[in-house]
Protein backbone atom coordinates (compact mmCIF):
# COMPACT_ATOMS: atom_id res chain seq x y z
CA UNK A 1 0.00 0.00 0.00
CA UNK A 2 2.63 2.30 0.77
CA UNK A 3 4.48 1.81 -2.39
CA UNK A 4 1.31 2.14 -4.42
CA UNK A 5 0.37 5.63 -2.67
CA UNK A 6 3.83 7.20 -3.05
CA UNK A 7 3.95 5.68 -6.69
CA UNK A 8 0.47 7.50 -6.82
CA UNK A 9 1.79 10.54 -5.49
CA UNK A 10 4.96 10.68 -7.60
CA UNK A 11 2.61 10.03 -11.01
CA UNK A 12 0.45 12.72 -9.80
CA UNK A 13 3.26 15.37 -9.13
CA UNK A 14 4.85 14.53 -12.52
CA UNK A 15 1.10 14.86 -14.15
CA UNK A 16 0.62 18.17 -12.37
CA UNK A 17 4.06 19.41 -13.42
CA UNK A 18 3.96 18.29 -17.24
CA UNK A 19 0.13 20.11 -17.08
CA UNK A 20 1.56 23.34 -15.34
CA UNK A 21 4.31 23.15 -18.20
CA UNK A 22 1.94 22.85 -21.04
CA UNK A 23 -0.15 25.82 -19.73
CA UNK A 24 2.72 27.88 -18.93
CA UNK A 25 4.00 26.99 -23.25
CA UNK A 26 0.44 27.84 -24.09
CA UNK A 27 0.41 31.03 -22.33
CA UNK A 28 3.10 32.45 -23.69
CA UNK A 29 3.46 34.09 -27.12
CA UNK A 30 7.55 33.66 -27.96
CA UNK A 31 8.64 35.80 -30.87
CA UNK A 32 12.79 34.81 -32.13
CA UNK A 33 15.48 37.32 -32.69
CA UNK A 34 18.52 36.83 -35.18
CA UNK A 35 21.35 39.59 -34.41
CA UNK A 36 24.93 39.66 -34.24
CA UNK A 37 26.02 39.13 -30.54
CA UNK A 38 29.77 38.85 -31.63
CA UNK A 39 31.90 40.00 -34.84
CA UNK A 40 32.76 43.22 -35.68
CA UNK A 41 29.34 44.50 -35.90
CA UNK A 42 28.39 42.86 -32.57
CA UNK A 43 27.37 46.18 -31.08
CA UNK A 44 24.12 46.26 -34.00
CA UNK A 45 23.11 43.08 -32.82
CA UNK A 46 23.34 44.10 -28.89
CA UNK A 47 21.17 47.32 -28.95
CA UNK A 48 18.75 45.63 -31.54
CA UNK A 49 18.09 42.74 -28.61
CA UNK A 50 17.93 45.80 -25.79
CA UNK A 51 15.28 47.52 -27.81
CA UNK A 52 13.64 44.15 -28.30
CA UNK A 53 13.24 42.83 -24.39
CA UNK A 54 12.24 46.69 -23.52
CA UNK A 55 9.39 46.46 -25.61
CA UNK A 56 8.39 43.27 -24.38
CA UNK A 57 8.87 44.34 -20.93
CA UNK A 58 6.15 46.98 -22.07
CA UNK A 59 3.93 44.82 -23.74
CA UNK A 60 3.46 41.89 -20.92
CA UNK A 61 3.03 45.09 -18.44
CA UNK A 62 0.30 46.23 -20.08
CA UNK A 63 -1.07 42.20 -19.71
CA UNK A 64 0.56 40.98 -23.09
CA UNK A 65 -1.33 39.62 -26.08
CA UNK A 66 -4.92 37.85 -26.93
CA UNK A 67 -4.42 37.34 -22.56
CA UNK A 68 -0.53 35.70 -23.23
CA UNK A 69 2.33 36.50 -22.06
CA UNK A 70 5.54 37.39 -24.58
CA UNK A 71 8.98 36.11 -24.40
CA UNK A 72 11.78 35.63 -26.99
CA UNK A 73 14.24 33.76 -28.19
CA UNK A 74 17.26 34.92 -29.45
CA UNK A 75 20.76 33.28 -31.58
CA UNK A 76 23.66 35.12 -32.47
CA UNK A 77 24.77 34.96 -35.57
CA UNK A 78 28.29 36.06 -35.07
CA UNK A 79 27.46 38.60 -38.62
CA UNK A 80 27.83 35.42 -41.23
CA UNK A 81 24.39 35.18 -43.53
CA UNK A 82 24.71 31.44 -43.19
CA UNK A 83 24.54 32.02 -39.39
CA UNK A 84 21.44 34.16 -39.82
CA UNK A 85 19.80 31.32 -42.54
CA UNK A 86 20.89 28.45 -39.75
CA UNK A 87 19.24 30.57 -36.80
CA UNK A 88 16.27 31.75 -38.62
CA UNK A 89 15.92 27.57 -39.70
CA UNK A 90 16.00 27.03 -35.78
CA UNK A 91 13.72 29.46 -34.33
CA UNK A 92 10.99 28.42 -37.13
CA UNK A 93 11.24 25.13 -37.05
CA UNK A 94 12.23 23.74 -33.82
CA UNK A 95 11.22 27.09 -31.44
CA UNK A 96 8.26 27.18 -33.28
CA UNK A 97 8.53 31.15 -33.20
CA UNK A 98 5.26 33.27 -33.98
CA UNK A 99 7.06 35.96 -35.46
CA UNK A 100 10.80 36.66 -36.56
CA UNK A 101 12.90 40.31 -35.96
CA UNK A 102 15.96 40.43 -37.89
CA UNK A 103 18.50 41.16 -39.50
CA UNK A 104 20.15 44.45 -39.01
CA UNK A 105 22.12 44.36 -41.90
CA UNK A 106 20.49 43.84 -45.20
CA UNK A 107 22.97 40.69 -46.32
CA UNK A 108 21.86 38.47 -43.37
CA UNK A 109 18.16 39.41 -43.51
CA UNK A 110 18.11 38.09 -47.10
CA UNK A 111 19.75 35.16 -46.42
CA UNK A 112 16.72 34.76 -43.66
CA UNK A 113 13.81 36.38 -45.79
CA UNK A 114 13.57 33.23 -48.05
CA UNK A 115 12.73 30.58 -44.85
CA UNK A 116 10.31 32.92 -43.76
CA UNK A 117 8.45 32.93 -46.92
CA UNK A 118 8.31 29.42 -47.30
CA UNK A 119 7.71 28.69 -43.74
CA UNK A 120 4.98 31.33 -43.49
CA UNK A 121 6.32 33.15 -40.89
CA UNK A 122 6.00 36.76 -40.69
CA UNK A 123 10.28 38.21 -40.08
CA UNK A 124 10.57 42.31 -39.37
CA UNK A 125 13.18 43.75 -40.04
CA UNK A 126 14.66 46.51 -38.04
CA UNK A 127 17.06 48.03 -39.79
CA UNK A 128 18.07 46.40 -43.14
CA UNK A 129 17.91 49.07 -45.77
CA UNK A 130 18.34 47.12 -48.87
CA UNK A 131 15.28 47.05 -51.07
CA UNK A 132 16.02 43.38 -52.57
CA UNK A 133 15.24 42.82 -48.82
CA UNK A 134 11.00 43.03 -49.14
CA UNK A 135 11.19 41.86 -53.22
CA UNK A 136 11.99 38.91 -54.74
CA UNK A 137 12.82 40.14 -58.41
CA UNK A 138 9.47 42.11 -58.87
CA UNK A 139 7.17 40.32 -56.37
CA UNK A 140 6.81 41.49 -53.02
CA UNK A 141 8.02 38.54 -50.75
CA UNK A 142 4.44 38.27 -49.27
CA UNK A 143 5.87 37.45 -45.29
CA UNK A 144 9.03 39.43 -44.80
CA UNK A 145 8.32 43.47 -43.69
CA UNK A 146 10.82 46.30 -42.68
CA UNK A 147 10.60 49.46 -40.01
CA UNK A 148 13.48 51.44 -41.25
CA UNK A 149 13.03 53.48 -44.52
CA UNK A 150 15.61 51.77 -47.59
CA UNK A 151 18.34 52.61 -49.01
CA UNK A 152 16.90 54.94 -52.12
CA UNK A 153 15.24 56.91 -49.62
CA UNK A 154 18.30 57.55 -47.35
CA UNK A 155 20.48 57.96 -50.62
CA UNK A 156 18.60 60.48 -51.91
CA UNK A 157 18.49 62.08 -48.72
CA UNK A 158 22.39 62.59 -48.16
CA UNK A 159 22.63 63.62 -51.71
CA UNK A 160 20.25 66.19 -52.03
CA UNK A 161 22.06 67.35 -48.70
CA UNK A 162 25.78 67.23 -50.13
CA UNK A 163 24.62 69.04 -53.12
CA UNK A 164 21.69 71.55 -51.88
CA UNK A 165 22.81 71.94 -48.26
CA UNK A 166 26.58 72.06 -48.68
CA UNK A 167 26.49 73.27 -52.33
CA UNK A 168 29.72 70.17 -53.15
CA UNK A 169 30.17 69.22 -56.52
CA UNK A 170 32.68 66.95 -56.50
CA UNK A 171 32.19 63.56 -54.51
CA UNK A 172 34.13 60.24 -54.28
CA UNK A 173 33.10 56.79 -53.13
CA UNK A 174 34.73 54.19 -51.32
CA UNK A 175 32.38 51.48 -50.67
CA UNK A 176 32.31 47.33 -49.31
CA UNK A 177 31.74 45.29 -52.82
CA UNK A 178 30.87 42.58 -50.45
CA UNK A 179 28.07 43.92 -48.76
CA UNK A 180 24.96 44.33 -50.32
CA UNK A 181 23.94 47.55 -48.59
CA UNK A 182 27.22 49.46 -48.86
CA UNK A 183 26.89 48.29 -52.71
CA UNK A 184 23.28 49.13 -53.11
CA UNK A 185 23.70 52.57 -51.11
CA UNK A 186 26.75 54.17 -53.02
CA UNK A 187 24.85 52.97 -56.31
CA UNK A 188 21.83 55.12 -55.48
CA UNK A 189 23.64 58.19 -54.22
CA UNK A 190 25.81 58.03 -57.43
CA UNK A 191 23.07 58.15 -59.08
CA UNK A 192 20.97 60.81 -57.33
CA UNK A 193 24.18 63.17 -56.86
CA UNK A 194 24.78 63.13 -60.68
CA UNK A 195 21.09 64.14 -61.28
CA UNK A 196 21.26 66.76 -59.26
CA UNK A 197 24.17 68.08 -61.13
CA UNK A 198 27.16 66.76 -59.19
CA UNK A 199 30.58 64.77 -60.45
CA UNK A 200 31.68 61.20 -58.59
CA UNK A 201 35.34 61.90 -59.29
CA UNK A 202 36.13 58.57 -58.13
CA UNK A 203 34.58 55.12 -56.96
CA UNK A 204 37.03 52.70 -55.09
CA UNK A 205 36.03 49.60 -53.14
CA UNK A 206 37.44 47.30 -50.02
CA UNK A 207 36.43 44.46 -48.29
CA UNK A 208 34.89 44.37 -44.47
CA UNK A 209 37.23 43.50 -42.04
CA UNK A 210 40.50 45.21 -44.65
CA UNK A 211 43.10 46.43 -42.42
CA UNK A 212 44.75 49.14 -44.71
CA UNK A 213 42.77 51.64 -46.85
CA UNK A 214 45.76 53.82 -47.96
CA UNK A 215 45.90 52.93 -51.46
CA UNK A 216 41.74 53.60 -52.33
CA UNK A 217 42.30 56.47 -49.91
CA UNK A 218 45.82 57.97 -52.05
CA UNK A 219 43.62 57.66 -55.73
CA UNK A 220 41.09 59.20 -54.24
CA UNK A 221 42.92 62.10 -52.69
CA UNK A 222 44.64 62.89 -56.41
CA UNK A 223 40.95 63.38 -57.12
CA UNK A 224 40.38 66.12 -54.72
CA UNK A 225 37.17 65.18 -54.06
CA UNK A 226 35.10 67.88 -51.25
CA UNK A 227 34.01 64.91 -49.67
CA UNK A 228 33.99 61.49 -49.59
CA UNK A 229 30.66 59.44 -49.47
CA UNK A 230 31.76 55.62 -47.54
CA UNK A 231 29.01 53.09 -47.38
CA UNK A 232 30.63 50.66 -44.80
CA UNK A 233 29.89 49.62 -41.48
CA UNK A 234 31.15 51.72 -38.20
CA UNK A 235 34.10 49.31 -37.88
CA UNK A 236 35.57 50.05 -41.36
CA UNK A 237 34.38 53.55 -41.95
CA UNK A 238 35.96 54.30 -38.40
CA UNK A 239 39.44 53.02 -39.35
CA UNK A 240 39.33 54.28 -43.08
CA UNK A 241 38.67 57.97 -41.43
CA UNK A 242 41.79 57.94 -39.34
CA UNK A 243 43.97 56.64 -42.37
CA UNK A 244 42.35 59.77 -44.34
CA UNK A 245 43.53 62.28 -41.93
CA UNK A 246 46.93 60.70 -41.39
CA UNK A 247 47.42 60.84 -45.51
CA UNK A 248 46.00 65.00 -45.19
CA UNK A 249 42.72 64.42 -46.39
CA UNK A 250 40.39 67.20 -44.38
CA UNK A 251 37.55 67.04 -46.18
CA UNK A 252 34.27 66.08 -44.86
CA UNK A 253 33.24 62.05 -44.73
CA UNK A 254 29.52 61.17 -45.64
CA UNK A 255 27.63 57.72 -44.88
CA UNK A 256 24.52 56.21 -43.71
CA UNK A 257 22.96 54.19 -40.89
CA UNK A 258 26.07 51.83 -39.95
CA UNK A 259 27.68 54.48 -38.99
CA UNK A 260 25.24 54.19 -36.54
CA UNK A 261 27.62 52.96 -33.34
CA UNK A 262 29.09 54.10 -30.18
CA UNK A 263 31.96 52.45 -31.02
CA UNK A 264 32.21 54.45 -34.22
CA UNK A 265 33.54 56.97 -32.21
CA UNK A 266 35.91 55.24 -30.13
CA UNK A 267 37.49 53.70 -32.79
CA UNK A 268 37.69 57.35 -34.83
CA UNK A 269 38.88 59.26 -32.11
CA UNK A 270 37.92 62.34 -33.52
CA UNK A 271 38.58 61.84 -37.13
CA UNK A 272 35.07 62.11 -38.71
CA UNK A 273 34.46 65.53 -36.60
CA UNK A 274 32.83 67.31 -39.90
CA UNK A 275 31.43 64.06 -41.10
CA UNK A 276 27.72 63.35 -42.00
CA UNK A 277 25.31 60.56 -42.13
CA UNK A 278 21.45 59.75 -42.31
CA UNK A 279 20.21 58.30 -39.66
CA UNK A 280 16.40 56.61 -38.18
CA UNK A 281 16.51 59.06 -35.25
CA UNK A 282 18.80 61.49 -32.72
CA UNK A 283 18.25 60.89 -29.27
CA UNK A 284 18.68 64.48 -29.01
CA UNK A 285 14.70 64.86 -30.48
CA UNK A 286 13.09 66.71 -28.12
CA UNK A 287 10.02 64.29 -28.74
CA UNK A 288 8.23 63.29 -25.50
CA UNK A 289 7.76 59.78 -27.11
CA UNK A 290 11.71 59.72 -27.65
CA UNK A 291 12.97 61.02 -24.27
CA UNK A 292 10.64 58.76 -22.51
CA UNK A 293 12.25 56.12 -24.42
CA UNK A 294 15.88 57.13 -23.81
CA UNK A 295 15.40 57.61 -20.00
CA UNK A 296 14.31 54.22 -19.75
CA UNK A 297 16.66 52.78 -21.92
CA UNK A 298 19.19 55.15 -20.28
CA UNK A 299 17.64 53.43 -16.45
CA UNK A 300 17.90 49.77 -17.63
CA UNK A 301 21.20 49.31 -19.87
CA UNK A 302 23.37 52.30 -18.78
CA UNK A 303 24.19 54.07 -22.02
CA UNK A 304 22.30 56.39 -24.72
CA UNK A 305 20.16 54.01 -26.96
CA UNK A 306 21.14 54.29 -30.90
CA UNK A 307 18.91 53.76 -33.91
CA UNK A 308 19.02 49.75 -34.22
CA UNK A 309 17.93 50.18 -30.46
CA UNK A 310 15.25 52.16 -31.20
CA UNK A 311 14.09 50.03 -34.57
CA UNK A 312 14.85 46.89 -32.70
CA UNK A 313 11.79 48.57 -30.37
CA UNK A 314 9.87 49.58 -32.65
CA UNK A 315 10.21 46.21 -34.70
CA UNK A 316 9.18 44.61 -32.05
CA UNK A 317 5.58 46.82 -30.75
CA UNK A 318 4.82 47.16 -34.76
CA UNK A 319 4.80 43.16 -34.40
CA UNK A 320 3.11 43.33 -31.04
CA UNK A 321 0.53 46.13 -32.41
CA UNK A 322 -0.52 43.15 -35.83
CA UNK A 323 -0.97 40.41 -33.54
CA UNK A 324 -3.14 42.34 -31.52
CA UNK A 325 -5.10 43.47 -34.58
CA UNK A 326 -5.19 40.03 -36.13
CA UNK A 327 -8.37 37.56 -36.07
CA UNK A 328 -5.62 35.11 -34.57
CA UNK A 329 -2.10 34.25 -33.97
CA UNK A 330 -1.38 32.27 -37.46
CA UNK A 331 1.28 33.62 -39.91
CA UNK A 332 -1.02 34.59 -42.74
CA UNK A 333 -3.36 36.32 -40.29
CA UNK A 334 -0.25 38.69 -38.56
CA UNK A 335 1.28 39.10 -42.08
CA UNK A 336 -2.00 40.79 -43.29
CA UNK A 337 -2.46 43.06 -40.49
CA UNK A 338 1.60 44.15 -40.43
CA UNK A 339 0.07 44.58 -44.15
CA UNK A 340 -2.23 46.88 -43.30
CA UNK A 341 0.49 48.85 -40.12
CA UNK A 342 -0.40 52.76 -41.19
CA UNK A 343 0.54 55.90 -38.94
CA UNK A 344 2.08 53.21 -36.12
CA UNK A 345 3.39 56.12 -33.56
CA UNK A 346 7.03 54.82 -33.20
CA UNK A 347 10.17 56.15 -30.96
CA UNK A 348 12.12 56.64 -34.78
CA UNK A 349 9.23 57.72 -36.57
CA UNK A 350 6.16 57.23 -37.34
CA UNK A 351 5.30 54.41 -39.50
CA UNK A 352 3.13 52.86 -42.26
CA UNK A 353 3.47 49.86 -44.40
CA UNK A 354 3.34 50.52 -47.98
CA UNK A 355 2.82 47.87 -50.46
CA UNK A 356 6.44 46.82 -50.94
CA UNK A 357 6.51 46.23 -46.81
CA UNK A 358 8.44 48.86 -46.38
CA UNK A 359 8.53 51.84 -44.02
CA UNK A 360 6.91 55.01 -45.58
CA UNK A 361 9.21 57.11 -42.73
CA UNK A 362 11.24 60.45 -42.04
CA UNK A 363 15.18 60.16 -42.25
CA UNK A 364 17.72 62.86 -40.06
CA UNK A 365 21.33 64.23 -41.04
CA UNK A 366 23.65 63.78 -37.93
CA UNK A 367 26.78 65.94 -38.10
CA UNK A 368 29.42 64.85 -35.74
CA UNK A 369 31.32 66.79 -33.42
CA UNK A 370 33.84 66.75 -30.75
CA UNK A 371 33.47 63.04 -31.74
CA UNK A 372 29.23 62.74 -31.24
CA UNK A 373 27.11 62.75 -33.51
CA UNK A 374 24.50 65.96 -33.75
CA UNK A 375 21.49 66.42 -34.87
CA UNK A 376 21.26 68.77 -38.09
CA UNK A 377 17.65 68.24 -39.87
CA UNK A 378 14.93 66.04 -40.69
CA UNK A 379 13.65 65.00 -44.07
CA UNK A 380 9.98 63.59 -44.65
CA UNK A 381 9.48 61.09 -47.61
Amino acid sequence: MRLSRALALTTLTILAAACEKRTSVAETILIGHVGSLTGSEASFGTSTENGIRLAIEDINAKGGIKGKRVAAKTYDDQGKPEEAAVAATRLITQDKVTVLLGEVASSRSLAMAPIADANQVPQISPTSTNPRVTKDGDKTRPYVFRVCFIDAFQATVMAKFARESLKLERVAILRDVGSDYSVGLADFFSKKFEELGGTIVSDQSFKSGDQDFKAQLTTIKGKSPEMIYTTGYYTDVALLARQARELGIKVPLGGGDGWDSAKLFEIAQGALDGSYFSNHYSDENPDPRIQSFVKRYREKFGGTPDSMAALGYDAAHVAFDAMARAPDLSGPAIAAALAATKDFPGVAGVITIDADHNAVKSAVVLKIEKNKARYVTTINP
